[in-house]
This record gives C-alpha cells, sequence and structure tokens, in this order.
C-alpha cells in the first residue's frame, strides 16, 4: 500500500467515524444491547455491513439517484420517525414502569429477542434518511473527488463504522457491574428514550 492509498483510507476513517459517533437512535440501541449483552454480534454486524453496504452505493456514483428522489427520503423520513417515537415510548415506560428482574439479567438471549433485536435495528438503520445522506451522498461525494482511490477512501470509512460499532457493542460490557442496579438502568433507558423521541420527531417534522 502506498502512501497515497494510506492517505486516502486515513481519510475515510477520520471522516466516516465523525459522522457516526455522534450520539443517534442507532448508537443509543447498540449500547444499550450491548450493555444487557444481548444479540450483540448480530446488532454489530447489521450496522457494520450496512453502513460497508450503503458507503459502497455512495462510492459507485448512487448518491446523485438519491438525491434525485427527494419523495423517497420522505417517505422513509416518516416511517423511521414513527418507529422511533413508537421505541421512544417504550423506553419512557420502562423508565416510568421499571421491571428490575428485567434490568438484572444480562445473559444470553432466546430466540425471541435475538429476532427481535434484528429487526430493530435493520428497522433503525434503514428508515433513517440521515443515513442514506451521510453515507450514501456525503461520503460518496467526497470519495468522488479521490478519483482513482475513492475505493481506498470507502474501505477507510466502512472500517471506522467497523470498529466504532464493535467497540460500542462489545465495549459496554464493562458498564455491566454499574447496570447491576435498577436505577443506572432508568437513567440508561432514559437516554434512550430521550433520543429516540427526538431523532422520532426531527425525522416527522423534516419530512
Amino acid at each position: 500500500m502506498n502512501s497515497s492509498t494510506t492517505a486516502a483510507v486515513v481519510a475515510g476513517f477520520g471522516t466516516g467515524l465523525s459522522l457516526i459517533v455522534a450520539i443517534g437512535a442507532q448508537n443509543a440501541f447498540v449500547l444499550r444491547q450491548g450493555a444487557r449483552r444481548q444479540a450483540v454480534l448480530a446488532v454489530v454486524a447489521i450496522c457494520a455491513l450496512s453502513d460497508a453496504v450503503l458507503i459502497t452505493l455512495g462510492v459507485t456514483g448512487v448518491g446523485a439517484v438519491v438525491t434525485a428522489w427527494p419523495a423517497a427520503l420522505t417517505a422513509v423520513g416518516l416511517a423511521g420517525g414513527a418507529f422511533l417515537l413508537c421505541y421512544g415510548v417504550l423506553a419512557a415506560r420502562r423508565v416510568l414502569r421499571p421491571d428490575p428482574a428485567a434490568a438484572l439479567t444480562d445473559g444470553g438471549p432466546g430466540a425471541g429477542s435475538v429476532r427481535r433485536a434484528v429487526l430493530t435495528c435493520l428497522a433503525m438503520t434503514w428508515l433513517n434518511p440521515h443515513v442514506y445522506l451521510d453515507t450514501v451522498v456525503l461520503l460518496g461525494s467526497l470519495a468522488s473527488h479521490r478519483g482513482d482511490l475513492r475505493w481506498a477512501f470507502g474501505a477507510g470509512a466502512a472500517l471506522a463504522s467497523l470498529g466504532w460499532f464493535a467497540a460500542l457493542g462489545f465495549g459496554a460490557r464493562l458498564l455491566s457491574g454499574v447496570l447491576a442496579r435498577p436505577k443506572a438502568w432508568r437513567v440508561l433507558d432514559a437516554v434512550v428514550a430521550a433520543t429516540m423521541l427526538a431523532m422520532g420527531g426531527m425525522l416527522v417534522a423534516g419530512a
């Protein structure tokens, strides 16, 4: 790997990381799953692979198609906003009516919880129009300026996504000692609820 390729990968990594580290619905969900140790590998894989697919589409120039169909982004925004509002209400309900037994459980999930986590993660990822704007449009546009090195730039962005979600999902278990207390789970759920409700409200209002 020559210096130009390395520079493109590093630039893509830094740009991708700057776009995904902000607190958002997807990050809050990954953090909660990681803290509960439920379907962490599946959730991390979905987030990282989804970003890789979207970044690839951006590098290939699909971003121009996305911006040409504003009605599609509006529909996605309404559906995603409604979904996040519902999830936020459920999280707020857990704050007001906590289940101490569930809060203290950090064992392996059953088939139902894995399926639920996977479907929820897919919805949060693909029903968020900001994901398309950040990965397909913005990263795709920045990659296009790299010419023949656009794929190196995209690879760096995809690596940033993988590293971030793996750290967030698997690193969250380090909080298990703190989260052994039901009150700590109420605080985490309050943060999740506030994040989901705010993001959902913004998506619906902006659609």
